[in-house]
């Protein structure tokens, strides 16, 4: 075992604990006071991006609910390292936001293609002007909206509206970045992020706690999703395709989640692997890194699953690992082990690179370990790997985890609601969309 493999976990467990985030909380709240400053939010909006016109939709309800003093900016789209498949990005966007949006009762449909580029210089400019005048948040959804369902209806503007809009773009971009974040729909407070509509439950917990809430706000604007919890036993069995990658954060926090919900409702559960992105040449800036770690953190935290002593895989040990998912699977041990290593690497510091960690994982899903180094010396798992990885492009799709029923796809930890609805069960009621 390397040092590198012996510290990692440790350097990781402090970096991730709850109590280091709440420490670092506690410090941005006791220079906010001798500063004398308000709970100040930055909001940092992408004009074309679904997720920034679903999230001005909360901003009334949030500066109603809570004494906040919200700074919006306007941004830029992702920079290329950190959406090196930009285009499946945009098309995935849109769909999930019109999902999204469904499931929290707003109007926003997918229109189909994204805005044209007039309608968007149009929007950008009102924006801009909307922050100039301080009318942002009560005019930005209104504006948002009309750019997504009828852009026709958007006011003409002024050649000097666009280059200060532009100049607004570039100072909002370049704020975004030197503060350590790369998307829209992002709200920043006390030096933490939080992305969208699907984050802003953290946001809210720490008004409260901090004592921001106005009178009478006890509740949540979006409350995450409860997961199935009542055995549902469903005939047929459906399927579900689980795409998923051994050195994803998200993969491992919702892979006991997705196997519970197969559980309870009888659902056929096929595991599809694939190698990680750095692994397969995409960039993972550290930006990205960082901030998917420590949201992936908050969010296990939140569900109560194990997380933060990482031996982070990547290279060898996802090698090692995935060589024994056919083996795992043969016997009829795939999902103790894909379990058994998500747990070892991600919440409990094991080494799969070594002889000695992988065969703990091993093992106690029940695997022999001389069957094991048998399967260490075949590589037909690589061809898996590929094909798994090609049908989920083929799909529109670049990232896990991933799940697909029938002609159906849903990406990301926090969509197992829209898996329930789905198959018919559990809270939500959301449509995904149907690839083709």
């Amino acid at each position: 075992m390397s040092l590198k493999s012996l510290l990692m976990p440790i350097v990781a467990a402090r970096l991730l604990s709850r109590e280091r985030l709440l420490a670092k909380r506690s410090r941005a709240e006791r220079k906010r006071k001798r500063r004398g400053e308000p709970h100040r939010i930055h909001y940092f909006h992408q004009v074309d991006d679904p997720y920034s016109a679903l999230a001005t939709a909360a901003l009334p309800r949030l500066l109603a609910r809570y004494d906040v003093e919200l700074v919006p900016h306007l941004t830029g789209p992702p920079p290329d390292d950190a959406a090196p498949q930009q285009a499946m990005l945009v098309t995935h966007s849109r769909r999930d936001a019109a999902q999204l949006a469904e499931h929290v009762g707003l109007e926003l449909a997918d229109p189909g293609a994204q805005p044209a580029a007039e309608s968007v210089r149009q929007a950008t400019a009102l924006l801009a002007e909307a922050i100039e005048t301080g009318r942002f948040v009560d005019e930005a959804w209104a504006i948002s909206r009309r750019l997504w369902s009828e852009p026709e209806a958007l006011a003409a503007t002024t050649s000097g509206a666009d280059q200060r809009a532009e100049t607004s773009v570039r100072r909002g971009t370049a704020l975004r970045a030197r503060l350590g974040h790369y998307l829209g729909a992002t709200f920043h407070y006390g030096g933490e992020w939080y992305w969208g509509l699907d984050r802003l439950y953290h946001l809210e917990q720490r008004l409260q706690e901090l004592g921001a809430a106005r009178s009478g706000v006890d509740d949540l604007l979006f409350p995450p999703s409860k997961d199935l919890r009542t055995p549902t036993p469903l005939e047929p069995a459906p399927e579900i395709d689980f795409f998923f990658s051994l050195r994803s954060p998200y993969s491992a926090i919702v892979t006991p989640r997705i196997f519970e919900l197969a559980r309870l409702t009888g659902a056929k559960l096929r595991l599809r692997f694939v190698l990680p992105m750095v692994m397969r040449g995409l960039p993972v800036p550290r930006a990205k890194r960082r901030y998917i770690a420590e949201d992936a953190a908050r969010e296990a935290f939140a569900r109560g699953i194990p997380f933060g002593r990482v031996n982070d895989p990547v290279g060898r040990p996802v090698e090692r690992g995935l060589s024994l998912m056919p083996l795992a699977e043969r016997v009829g041990r795939g999902e103790d082990y894909l379990a058994s290593f998500m747990r070892g690497v991600w919440a409990e510091g094991i080494d799969a690179g070594s002889d000695r960690g992988l065969r703990t994982l091993a093992e106690r899903a029940g695997l022999e370990w001389r069957a094991a180094l048998g399967a260490l010396g075949d590589d037909g798992w690589r061809a898996t790997a590929e094909a798994n990885r090609q049908e989920l492009f083929g799909l529109g799709h670049w990232g896990v985890p991933c799940f697909r029923i029938g002609e159906t796809l849903v990406m990301g930890q926090d969509r197992l609601w829209a898996v329930g609805s789905l198959l018919g069960v559990g809270p939500g009621s959301a449509r995904s969309h149907t690839v083709g």
